[in-house]
Order: C-alpha cells, then structure tokens, then sequence
C-alpha cells in the first residue's frame, strides 16, 4: 500500500476592502484554475492540498500585506498555520498567486527559510496568526 499523503491546507479568511486597490476574487475564475494548477501539481508530488474558507475570521485589507494576510498555509508538520505574508517576508511582484506558490513550495520543500514566529521582525499584522 502506498503512504497517505500529507494534507497541505490554504485557509482563505473573509476579507473587508477599504479601497479598491488590492481585491481579490477568491472565489472567480482565475483563482480557481490557479488553485486546480497548484493542487495538480502537488498531488503529483505526494500531497493532499485542500483549500478551504473560515469567514468567522474578517481581515480589513487596506494594503497589499493585508491581503497575504488572508490566506494562512499549514500542514500536520508546520506546527500551526502561516499567513502567506510570515512565509515569503517581501512579495517581489505584488501577485498574490505568485505569492501564495512561493509561501507553499517554502513550506512543503524549505521550511527551515520561514522564519520562527518568535523572531523580532515585523512580517505582518491585522492577521491573528501571532507572527
């Protein structure tokens, strides 16, 4: 029997725009065939990625921070859940897709780049994930 694959999670958290500036359509066309790709992809690598909604948790996005914010990653091994922001630190481009693939690839094949909850550095804010 093959091995169980590891269940990689992407929370996307119910969000409040102040501006029109960075609004995201998580529930459209593109992110959904970004998500099919992404999760193609990693279950070809041996994971079991899920996606899924908490809108118990609001996140006011008046930046492009805010927004990495929404979307938290975790895995049994992550010990606790990472927003995006926590994962990539600096977004290169300003693309939340591409940012969202790079905090996973990190925290499936290079978790030891994430920096600990505990480092004093400011990653990120208005989350609720304590980093």
């Amino acid at each position: 029997m093959g091995e169980t694959p590891l269940k990689v999670v992407l929370t996307i958290v119910g969000q409040q725009y102040e501006k029109n500036d960075w609004q995201v359509d998580f529930n459209g066309p593109a992110f959904d065939a970004f998500w099919s790709r992404i999760s193609n992809d990693l279950a070809l690598l041996g994971y079991q990625p899920v996606c899924v909604r908490n809108p118990d948790l609001t996140i006011t996005v008046r930046s492009y921070t805010d927004l990495l914010n929404c979307v938290k990653l975790s895995t049994p091994s992550s010990q606790g859940t990472h927003c995006v922001g926590h994962c990539i630190g600096k977004s290169e481009h300003l693309d939340l897709f591409e940012d969202i693939e790079v905090a996973l690839r990190r925290l499936l094949f290079a978790p030891e780049t994430i920096p600990p909850a505990d480092e004093f550095r400011k990653v990120c804010h208005n989350c609720g994930c304590g980093c």
